[in-house]
């Protein structure tokens, strides 16, 4: 069946394919070999774009058009504070209607019962605010819960939270738990999930912050959401925002260029982003090294084949063109059941770590071009010697 698809694409005998199909043992590995490193390149893919997305999670929350941040920041996680008074000093901008601290740290907490420990990032929020901090609707509309100091939401995709918690909540209307030694009444929930460095979240009022991180002080935020007038050049305003503020030690950008700075430290700067990005490249090498060895391997064995084609006039393109014929269906052979179970893998994945490792849109298609670019390179360099061969050295 395939022999006659290939026929009617090439319009002629699909010589690559009847090789490969002749030593049914040799195409079975070979296409295990494409399997396994699609597999391999998927997986990584997968958890690097958990990575990407999971460490964004807070900022694309958040509702504001600039982000004050210190002019050091790298990373919402590694975050240090910087001066209030800067935050006035942006208010001056006629373009900015108003600007609301946030306070983040980190605080680790032990299930009692199961006793699991789970790291939060606590987000510290004026809860009365007249412009909205949260995109999410539902966050949002739990703010005014908060407005006393020993309230707080939680996360409710917490890694291993204890499923009684999130019922005693949703039931009751509030769960008490002990955090940095102070009793916290959780009345709300919301939905985010976790990153490769906190387990979940929790939103506190910014004087219920103050009580649990008691090293902190009012006068230094991590960040300040700026909301600006309709129509205003975020762009233009971030660049006339840090006119105003020559001291250096604060800066201001737009909610994207927020994200991408995190984005970028997490690719280049830590080394879980360089793992991910460093077991692409090896799973790619595996397959290459893998098609090369079955490649090298059927045209040594169809030499004197090859020196007939050679003797009578065919060019080097000629061979070429039945190598890539043999790449592309290596290619195609071991990328369909590397996908199928890529995607099972992802979903295993994502319940065993509370990731959201998904399959992205356009990712198969990137996929399967490394794939035949590492089949395609594995056989050119396995005809490689047929260049230069005289074919009388050949037989």
């Amino acid at each position: 069946m395939i022999t006659n698809i290939l026929i009617r694409l090439l319009h002629r005998l699909p010589i690559g394919w009847l090789q490969l199909n002749h030593n049914r043992t040799r195409l079975i590995a070979a296409v295990g070999g494409v399997t396994f490193a699609n597999i391999l390149i998927f997986m990584q893919l997968g958890f690097m774009g958990a990575l990407f997305s999971t460490s964004v999670f807070t900022h694309k929350n958040l509702s504001t058009d600039l982000v004050l941040l210190p002019s050091n920041f790298l990373s919402l996680r590694e975050a240090t504070s910087f001066p209030r008074r800067r935050i006035y000093q942006a208010e001056s901008h006629p373009a900015v209607v108003s600007a609301d601290p946030i306070y983040i740290g980190q605080v680790f907490w032990t299930d009692p019962v199961g006793g699991d420990t789970a790291q939060f990032r606590v987000l510290g929020v004026p809860p009365d605010s007249p412009d909205p901090i949260f995109l999410n609707k539902t966050i949002q509309a739990e703010l005014p819960k908060l407005k006393q100091p020993d309230k707080a939401i939680l996360d409710i995709k917490t890694r291993q939270l204890n499923p009684d918690i999130t019922k005693a909540i949703l039931e009751k209307g509030s769960y008490d738990l002990e955090l940095n030694n102070l009793q916290f009444h959780f009345v709300g929930t919301f939905t985010q999930g976790g990153s490769f460095g906190d387990d979940g979240s929790i939103i506190v009022s910014t004087d219920a912050f103050m009580r649990l991180f008691r090293n902190r002080q009012p006068g230094t935020p991590t960040l300040a959401l700026i909301h600006l007038a309709p129509g205003s050049d975020a762009h233009k305003v971030a660049r006339e925002i840090n006119a105003l503020l020559p001291e250096g030690d604060t800066i201001a950008m737009t909610k994207q260029q927020f994200i991408d700075a995190e984005q970028n430290y997490q690719a280049q700067q830590t080394p879980i982003g360089f793992v991910f990005g460093f077991g692409v490249v090896m799973a790619f090498v595996v397959g290459l090294v893998i098609v090369y060895q079955v490649l090298t391997t059927d045209v040594q064995d169809h030499l004197a084949e090859y020196a007939t084609f050679k003797a009578i006039g065919y060019s080097q393109g000629f061979f070429r063109g039945i190598v890539f014929e043999e790449a592309l269906s290596l290619a195609i052979l071991g990328f369909v059941p590397g996908l199928v179970v890529s995607i099972f893998l992802y979903a295993f994945a994502s319940r065993a770590t509370g990731l959201p490792i998904e399959m992205q849109f356009g990712r198969p298609a990137f996929v399967f071009s490394l794939t035949l670019i590492m089949c395609v390179l594995s056989g050119l360099i396995a005809t490689n010697r047929l260049a230069h061969a005289d074919p009388a050295d050949l037989f």
